[in-house]
């Protein structure tokens, strides 16, 4: 849900920017929650749409929890006013193992060019994230041509463990975007023994593991509003345009052949 005074949207704009109740959200605390205080985020020119929100999981079993995560909070981003797309792992081949014209390679990237954040919900396996996750993470490239995919998109991490509490999955994904160079939330979220944090409807069990998915996402959403309108700004370098200076100079002042 969003708080905001822009002018009206268009219908689809509004459907989209419309919350819904908390029939879905039977954990929610209706007198806590806080919808989104845009104005006390963006600027007046900074764009009001919906924010675009990418979830990525990072497995493809029958049961996945963290498939399960990630639909708990596609649920409270949609509560909380964004546009929300989740890819589904499944069929994505190997990174390199066939071209890139490949029909989930291209599925997956044009949801990273579309996104305007993401949200990575990975399992624990053997300490570290699992081979599905960073499959997706590895066909997402640094640069399609003069566009960088995610450069100063937001990013929020959680992981899913079949034992006790970890922070390996989360910290490594961290590592990644920030190669990636997106704006990483500080929260995080950490799920031990998942299977005992979903009830028989697949729904997450109110718990304090619960509040803190909450607070994933919605300091997500709060990120996201405060930096896209000027996350081009944020991400420019000094290294980069000095470069570019030299590769303009180089090819305007070659030789002729």
């Amino acid at each position: 849900m969003i708080n905001t005074k822009a002018q009206p949207a268009s219908a689809h704009e509004s459907a989209t920017l419309t919350a819904s109740g908390f029939d879905d959200l039977p954990n929610i605390d209706a007198d806590q929650i806080q919808p989104i205080d845009v104005e006390s985020l963006i600027a007046p020119n900074d764009p009001r749409h919906a924010p675009k929100i990418l979830v990525l999981y990072g497995s493809v079993r029958a049961r996945s929890f963290s498939r399960l995560a990630a639909e708990e909070s596609s649920r409270l981003l949609r509560w909380y006013g964004c546009e929300v797309r989740m890819f589904d792992p499944s069929g994505l081949p190997l990174p390199d193992d066939v071209d890139s014209d490949h029909p989930k390679v291209q599925e997956l990237r044009q949801l990273a060019q579309w996104s305007e954040g993401m949200l990575w919900v990975s399992p624990e396996r053997h300490g570290s994230i699992t081979s599905i996750m960073k499959a997706q993470i590895d066909w997402i490239p640094l640069s399609l041509g003069g566009v960088r995919p995610t450069q100063g998109k937001t990013l929020a991490l959680m992981q899913v463990s079949g034992g006790s509490q970890s922070f390996n999955t989360v910290n490594q994904m961290r590592i990644l975007g920030r190669w990636m160079r997106m704006i990483t939330i500080p929260n995080q979220s950490s799920i031990p023994k998942a299977f005992l944090e979903f009830n028989e409807n697949n729904r997450m069990d109110m718990s304090p593991l619960y509040l803190r998915l909450v607070d994933v996402c919605e300091e997500l959403v709060k990120f996201t509003w405060l930096t896209r309108g000027r996350s081009a700004y944020l991400t420019d370098r000094y290294s980069e345009r000095v470069e570019s200076a030299e590769e303009l100079s180089n090819r305007v002042n070659q030789k002729s052949l």
